[in-house]
């Protein structure tokens, strides 16, 4: 079966360069590949110790952060090797701050597992919440190479537990530890004969609580904030900006909006820009502006969203009229706001939760948000009853991190 697999890919690998004539992201996937070795070579060398974590895209690297940052403090001497499979996690994080060197992860082929682990030669491991390699566990068994997976989920459906997963039950026996998210996950790898398991929860509940310890201070949504109740929609798809246009067209509530889309393609934020009958304002075109005088700020440009959840006295998070569905709620909830979200949120442990407690409103329809914008809007007792809610849920959701690294410093 290796042999099979390994074929598949290598004949993929010749192929995907054709592929990026016809998409950029395809193309960006080729390229930055092509640098992994020559990357690698200019910042580890032989006398240097290292530890290697592999996330999938963005929200694995924000999930594994929390860990990443612990580590580099128990091993200030290592170097942290950071891989990404997605371009739309290595193209955000390509430049951050807590790793030595970050690059794209080579396709799983035989040659390039065995030519990156021997470069890197790491001494731990992460596999961060999925992704599971065949060719770079098996070299990783072979060199007995601690390997643990953090904020693991387990479900009945994945090849795992099919009568016909044995290739990919056989990967799993290179992780020398899983730590899994919840009680269903530990069952599912116990069915498989699996006892070196711990139930350690959720990473990124570290990750968003520690976010209150930092300096969260946006000078321009305070002048924009301007004291108003304000309405934070971030990560938002078209089909959220269409039930939320309608309402904030027609709203008579003294409000202050701010968009944070998912996509900020030009054309695209300009539509949305035309569709809104209040006084716009572009995050791109703040400069020399009076911020106070608008009702609606844009924010067209990326990674300033959770410093903005701050401000928020109501947040709408985007991606729930979607596959898989909701985007983060756990940076609104860390800070207290009571959350609204459409109704894709059930592949999402957290959002699930969250519903469940009402410190999040599920809404169906145009009908649906109306009613509860209008309740959330009128009655600050509701929202701060809800908010609290949210924030709870996080504080006592923590110290996943804690449990990985007693376990893996002394393993």
């Amino acid at each position: 079966m290796y042999f099979l697999y390994s074929l598949l890919l290598r004949g993929i690998e010749k192929v995907l360069p054709i592929s990026g004539f016809f998409s950029k992201k395809m193309k960006q996937f080729v390229a930055g590949r092509s640098t992994t070795f020559a990357r690698l070579a200019a910042s580890i060398h032989a006398q240097d110790k290292s530890i290697w974590f592999h996330a999938a895209s963005l929200g694995e690297y924000e999930q594994g952060l929390p860990v990443m940052e612990a580590i580099k403090k128990q091993y200030p001497q290592h170097k942290i090797v950071l891989s990404f499979f997605s371009p739309s996690g290595y193209e955000v994080r390509q430049n951050n701050t807590i790793a030595d060197v970050t690059v794209y992860l080579p396709l799983d082929t035989p040659k390039n597992a065995k030519r990156f682990i021997d470069k890197i030669n790491p001494e731990k491991v992460f596999f961060i919440k999925y992704e599971y390699w065949p060719n770079y566990l098996k070299i990783l068994a072979e060199k007995q190479i601690k390997t643990y997976l953090i904020s693991g989920v387990f479900r009945e459906n994945q090849l795992f537990f099919k009568w016909y997963g044995g290739f990919y039950r056989q990967a799993l026996n290179a992780f020398s530890y899983f730590f899994v998210q919840n009680e269903s996950s530990k069952k599912l790898l116990q069915q498989l004969g699996k006892t070196n398991v711990m139930v350690s929860g959720d990473t990124r509940f570290d990750r968003v609580a520690a976010i209150l310890e930092k300096d969260n201070l946006l000078d321009f949504i305070s002048e924009f904030k301007n004291e108003t109740p304000t309405i934070v929609v971030g990560s938002s798809w078209p089909k959220d900006e269409g039930l939320l246009v309608d309402y904030l067209n027609q709203s008579v509530h003294p409000l202050k909006w701010i968009i944070a889309p998912h996509n900020i393609k030009p054309e695209q934020i300009n539509s949305l820009k035309q569709s809104i009958r209040k006084k716009t304002v572009l995050f791109s075109e703040r400069e020399s502006k009076n911020l106070a005088d608008y009702d609606v700020f844009i924010i067209d440009t990326i990674g300033i969203l959770t410093k903005i959840y701050s401000y928020a006295d109501l947040a709408y998070v985007g991606g729930g009229f979607g596959y898989p569905g909701v985007h983060n709620l756990l940076e609104p909830a860390t800070f207290g706001v009571p959350i609204i979200c459409g109704p894709h949120y059930n592949h999402f442990a957290e959002a699930t939760a969250l519903v469940q407690l009402g410190g999040c409103a599920s809404i169906l329809s145009a009908q649906e948000l109306q009613e509860t914008l209008d309740t959330l809007v009128q009655n600050a007792d509701i929202r701060h009853e809800k908010g609290h809610i949210c924030q709870t849920f996080v504080q006592m959701n923590t110290g996943a991190t804690q449990k990985i690294i007693n376990y893996t410093i002394q393993n």
